[in-house]
């Protein structure tokens, strides 16, 4: 089954919500970056989180970076989505290997201390930037956090990536439902009474649960309405038009140095690992490119 969004709204729009199928493209970024369990799990939920977020927005050439700067042995994630579900994300320490706490993958320790920014950008002069303190290093509590201090939208965030037993991906997802300001007292005590009592979102999605099941669960008794579904992907743009102009923008006497190596260099895209090979020749046109 291909990776989607759903959105939709409940209780007379009282509350929005979102869910996504991610396994495919949390797959992709983990045989891309060569993840380790926990890293895997780490850069998966951001990534489901990203895509969701991303789908949040208005225009089609907005987008938003989640990006997490930690004291744990992970160092940090970067991921970046946009308004149509295209999505891409990469871990400073891709081979963190952490034992397992309580069971599970210990997301937790890996991330350790550390902040969370959301960046914005939606084509205006400057940026959005919001941030907040991690709270669990978790992911979907972080988010959940930062929803209710920056952007004052009371929300609920779960995410989830499970794990074969040859450190695939089994299944990955999430859902984030919003409730609005308006949201009236019985609708917000049934859906906080819905959310206490659903499992987690990896014990749904192993269990076969779509994101539309997933949402009707966590939105149960409060008329739930699809509006629409998109699908969702790992994509990355770059190509090599765009990583001349990074090697081109270190300046002459970098190139210069490169040159005398009399090497052809590799550049990899730290957003999906494809590396981009350059000869001397290359570099020489580059380094007349760059006066």
């Amino acid at each position: 089954m291909k990776d989607y969004i759903v959105r939709a709204a409940a209780a007379n729009a009282q509350i929005r919500a979102f869910a996504a199928s991610t396994t495919e493209l949390v797959e992709e970024a983990r045989s891309r970056h060569n993840t380790s369990p926990v890293a895997t799990a780490a850069l998966g939920r951001l990534l489901t989180g990203g895509v969701m977020m991303g789908s949040m927005m208005k225009n089609a050439t907005d987008v938003l970076t989640l990006q997490i700067q930690c004291q744990g042995p992970i160092g940090g994630l970067t991921v970046t989505a946009d308004a149509q579900g295209n999505v891409k994300g990469y871990v400073n320490e891709p081979e963190v290997i952490l034992p397992p706490k309580n069971g599970k993958l210990d997301v937790g320790g890996a991330l350790g201390l550390g902040i969370l920014n959301v960046i914005k950008d939606m084509g205006l002069k400057e940026p959005y930037s919001g941030q907040t303190i991690l709270q669990t290093g978790e992911i979907a509590e972080d988010l959940t956090y930062y929803f209710a201090t920056s952007e004052q939208v009371p929300s609920s965030v779960g995410l989830g990536v499970l794990m074969n037993k040859d450190n695939t991906v089994r299944c990955a997802g999430g859902f984030i439902v919003q409730v609005m300001p308006f949201i009236e007292e019985p609708v917000l005590a049934k859906l906080e009474e819905n959310i206490a009592k659903i499992q987690s979102v990896t014990s749904m999605l192993d269990g076969g649960h779509t994101p539309e099941e997933m949402l009707s669960q966590v939105l149960e008794g409060l008329d739930m309405e699809v509006t629409d579904t998109l699908p969702a992907q790992f994509s990355c743009n770059c190509s090599k038009e765009r990583i001349e102009k990074v090697i081109i923008s270190v300046g002459k006497k970098e190139i210069r140095s490169m040159i005398d190596d009399g090497e052809t260099i590799e550049v990899k895209c730290h957003f999906c690992n494809t590396a981009y090979h350059f000869t001397v020749e290359e570099l020489s046109e580059l380094l007349k490119k760059s006066r």
